[in-house]
């Protein structure tokens, strides 16, 4: 019986609804409710929510309570990468669908470019749902099945990355998560190291920056032996996660080795498709972030307004948020006239976007303008 099919199970029995009363509240039969309690059939996400409605239980609690992070980071670090192994079942499938699941996702995180976290993450989550399923139910050669198993922690890592941004932060902590194990089974460590620093990334900004701080070096520590662009990226988490705890010295430190890392990479050197986004831009853009963190507005304001205007129209949630960081920096030097029009115009940008990230950046600013409620 796996876990969440146990968890079902337990919610039904202690609501003291039958299998047959919850075939009719739900519309499935009888048979799949008690092959997915059972474990025989995979439980989607459809199937829990459709049990949550029924049983009038909240989703998130069927899917019992979270893990802890460092835990699994702490696992990741000191057991051997599981193996993999599924028996057959259902159809065979090949290499072709592995490419094409390969090209979707690579189509979804670039629309995550575009597209704001509320609007993207039921087409992640239906994606992700449907890559889960092939790993469970089908059969398939190894290398296929290695591939389905990093198509499966990449889309985790979008997921993620989506929920977090439209507010739902225990999905997104949730997807992460299972996101690791699947990059282990691939024997990814650099996804692996990518999904852990990106929920430090977020634990940073809404819940305790010490665990997202020990978070972040267990990712790097975990993705030691990795390329470049990919060890900027994860040492962008580490700075982040410094500067949210004060650690000036740490967060710099952190910055430093981005650079390193940039100025590192080569042509020669793979890197995966989802660090196309890592540019000089960007790490100015964290880099004035941190400054702002740690008490150093002036220096902040040159790097992010050269990086704002480098981006193009269509980036304008990236460019809304980043314009956040420049009114704060402006705000914290006491520029406060400076602050409000920079804020504004993020304002307007947010009222035609649905991103909570955004939407919540505007009010944390707007509340160190003098005169805010």
């Amino acid at each position: 019986m796996s876990e969440l099919g146990r968890n079902l199970r337990t919610a039904r029995e202690a609501a003291g609804v039958s299998l047959a009363a919850l075939a009719r509240r739900t519309h499935y039969s009888k048979a799949l409710l008690g092959h997915l309690e059972t474990g025989v059939r995979h439980v989607r996400p459809e199937h829990v929510t459709a049990y949550a409605r029924a049983l009038g239980v909240a989703v998130d609690g069927l899917y019992g309570p979270p893990q802890d992070p460092l835990r699994v980071a702490h696992k990741w670090l000191v057991s051997d990468s599981p193996v993999t192994a599924h028996n057959a079942a259902g159809r065979r499938v090949g290499p072709s669908l592995a490419s094409e699941l390969e090209r979707r996702v690579i189509e979804l995180r670039h629309l995550d470019d575009v597209v704001s976290g509320a609007d993207l993450l039921p087409a992640v989550r239906k994606e992700l749902s449907d890559a889960e399923y092939v790993v469970a139910e089908a059969s398939y050669a190894e290398e296929t099945g290695r591939r389905l198993l990093t198509v499966v922690g990449e889309l985790a890592q979008l997921a993620g990355w989506v929920a977090s941004d439209a507010g739902q932060y225990v999905e997104a902590q949730r997807v992460y998560l299972s996101g690791v194990s699947a990059a282990r089974s691939a024997g990814d460590d650099a996804l692996a190291g990518q999904l852990l620093s990106s929920l430090s990334y977020q634990i940073a900004n809404v819940g305790d920056p010490a665990d997202a701080a020990l978070l972040a070096r267990s990712a790097v520590k975990g993705a030691a032996d990795t390329s470049p662009l990919v060890r900027a990226l994860l040492l962008e988490r580490v700075a982040w996660a410094g500067a949210r705890c004060r650690d000036r010295d740490g967060a710099r430190r952190a910055l430093d080795g981005v650079d390193e890392a940039y100025e590192a990479r080569s042509p020669a050197v793979a890197e995966p498709e989802w660090v196309y986004w890592l540019d000089r831009r960007e790490i100015d853009v964290m880099a004035g972030r941190c400054l702002i963190e740690l008490g150093d507005p002036a220096a902040a304001e040159p790097l992010l307004s050269a990086a704002i205007d480098a981006y193009t129209p269509e980036h304008a949630r990236e460019v809304a948020l980043y314009r956040t960081w420049l009114a704060e920096s402006y705000a914290r030097a006491g520029e406060f006239d400076v602050a409000r029009d920079v804020l504004g115009k993020a304002e307007t940008a947010a009222s035609r976007l649905s991103s909570a990230r955004l939407h919540l950046r505007v009010q944390d600013v707007a509340r160190l303008l003098p005169g805010a409620a």
